[in-house]
């Protein structure tokens, strides 16, 4: 019974025991559940703060790229805006020039009427003062004929028809003598003032020419940045240089000369073409069949866009207005052509300016002339593409585009290959030579200068009775001085016609060579 009682009392404090061991395990692991749950909000509120923290520094770098970003293409567009702008002051700035020039023409023009007009005023007013005379004249001739009408029918046997008819005879011969004296005077007077009024005009025009001494020329050569280079033009087994050479029509000489291609073509605009091409094509470095083949098509659509705009820039600073599209195109191509190192471009225009000048103080009309030195050497611009000479060329193109007719034959006569029917084709003639001839217009070689030079005296000691050939003005004139015993006054002047003949056929040189024959004879006697 004891026994049975200590074990239940056993029995009672084990479940106590048990039963206080299962609160305080609960207690335990309700304090452990809250610490882990508030350890796991914790760190849930760490990754939370965490992800903001990780989105705002993320947001704030895409804030700070976007305002880089947008800064870069703020500041692109402000550039491109600022080139615009800077074409656009350009062409404004050239808009205006070319409306002052404009303006300073209109104003010279209106000196020139108004100085005009009152020539015309003054020669009316002499007119008027001549007419004046003339009537009183022809009131006392009437006078003198009646009192010689009266002094015959006293004196003589004279009818008064035969009197009349005398005295109509005497006065008839008196006024011819009297035209006859004024008629010489005239000439004499146009002689005195031919020469002299001839150089003024040429000499105003050069002066208000003002052009550059020496016009740009077009280059054959081609600089590189190093010698390594020409190998890559050259390409394996010389395909490059093949695709560079089929593509643009051009020879291109790679040899020894350091750090330079020299490009050899008679066609200009291929050998312009060929430079652009090359040029971009050793900055750019890949060099490939592929690649040479789309560079060259850009600087083609490069160039023609360039003579698009030179034809038209030559036909914006002479002046002129309807002009076919087709000529101002084979204007701009002149750009590219040279004749004696002389820009052909240049010189057309400085023709036009020259005729223009002429036209306006001899009272033509000077847009007509500037037309015509504007076109005299068009045919130029297609010498190299077709058979014929530039001359012949230009009257073609001048046909088939409707050009007024005193333009063709300015074009046709401006080398004496066919006569001069107007006014406008001796100006053309005459600025021609005063272009190509001027100081500077055209660069000669010395070896070159000096051939013709000795040429020169070579042809005039040929001749028979010379003593000695000189050539002067570098190369202007040719003076021969001829021994007085062995030729004569016609003798001479057949000479000076003989070498000048002999010069044109056997020399090239720009604009003419005067030829003077000097015979001096000297008589000694001494007094004694």
């Amino acid at each position: 019974m004891h026994i049975f009682t200590a074990i239940k009392v056993n029995f009672s404090t084990l479940i106590l025991g048990m039963a206080f061991a299962m609160v305080i395990g609960y207690a335990v692991g309700y304090f452990l559940r809250k610490m882990f749950t508030e350890y796991q909000i914790k760190e849930a509120e760490e990754r939370r703060k965490k992800i903001i923290h990780e989105a705002e520094q993320e947001v704030a770098s895409k804030l700070k790229f976007g305002e880089v970003e947008a800064r870069e293409k703020s500041l692109v567009v402000k550039a491109e805006l600022e080139k615009e702008m800077k074409g656009e002051r350009e062409r404004l700035r050239s808009l205006e020039n070319d409306l002052e020039r404009k303006e300073r023409e209109i104003r010279a023009e209106n000196q020139k009427f108004q100085a005009r007009d009152k020539q015309l005023e003054e020669q009316n007013s002499r007119i008027a003062d001549k007419e004046k005379e003339i009537a009183e004249q022809k009131l006392e001739y009437q006078k003198l004929v009646e009192e010689e009408l009266k002094k015959l029918e006293v004196i003589g046997s004279y009818t008064a028809d035969k009197a009349r008819e005398e005295v109509k005879n005497k006065i008839i011969d008196e006024a011819k003598m009297d035209a006859a004296r004024e008629v010489k005077k005239l000439e004499e007077n146009v002689k005195k003032t031919a020469d002299e009024q001839a150089c003024r005009l040429i000499t105003m025009a050069v002066q208000r020419l003002a052009s550059d001494h020496v016009a740009e020329s077009t280059v054959s050569v081609v600089e590189l940045p190093s010698d390594d280079i020409k190998g890559r033009i050259i390409g394996r087994e010389g395909r490059n240089i093949r695709a560079l050479e089929q593509a643009t029509g051009i020879d291109l000489i790679i040899d020894d000369t350091p750090g330079a291609v020299v490009l050899s073509g008679f066609d200009p605009i291929r050998r312009e073409v060929a430079r652009r091409a090359l040029e971009k094509l050793t900055l750019d470095g890949r060099i490939h069949p592929g690649r040479i083949e789309d560079v060259v098509n850009k600087c083609k659509k490069e160039v023609t866009q360039q003579i698009q705009e030179a034809g038209e820039q030559a036909v914006l600073n002479v002046g002129v207005d309807n002009i076919h599209p087709e000529m101002v195109k084979l204007l701009g191509r002149l750009k590219y052509r040279t004749s004696y190192t002389q820009n052909v471009l240049e010189h057309v225009q400085e023709v036009a300016f020259v005729c223009g000048a002429i036209a306006g103080e001899l009272g033509l009309n000077v847009a007509l002339a500037k037309r015509a030195g504007l076109l005299h050497d068009i045919g130029k611009a297609i010498d190299y593409q077709t058979d014929g000479t530039h001359t012949q060329l230009g009257v073609d193109i001048a046909k088939r585009y409707n050009e007024h007719p005193f333009v063709i034959n300015s074009i046709a006569s401006h080398h004496e290959d066919e006569e001069a029917e107007s006014p406008y084709a001796v100006l053309v003639s005459a600025a021609d030579t005063i272009s190509a001839s001027r100081p500077g217009a055209r660069r000669e070689m010395l070896e070159t200068y000096i051939k013709r030079m000795t040429k020169l005296e070579e042809i005039g000691d040929s001749f028979k009775g010379v003593q000695k050939t000189f050539a002067i003005q570098a190369g202007r004139e040719v003076r021969i001085i001829v021994m007085p015993t062995g030729t004569d006054d016609q003798q001479a002047s057949i000479l000076a016609r003989d070498v000048a003949k002999r010069i044109e056929k056997e020399v090239t040189y720009p604009g003419e060579i005067k030829v003077t024959v000097v015979r001096e004879s000297r008589f000694t006697e001494f007094a004694r």
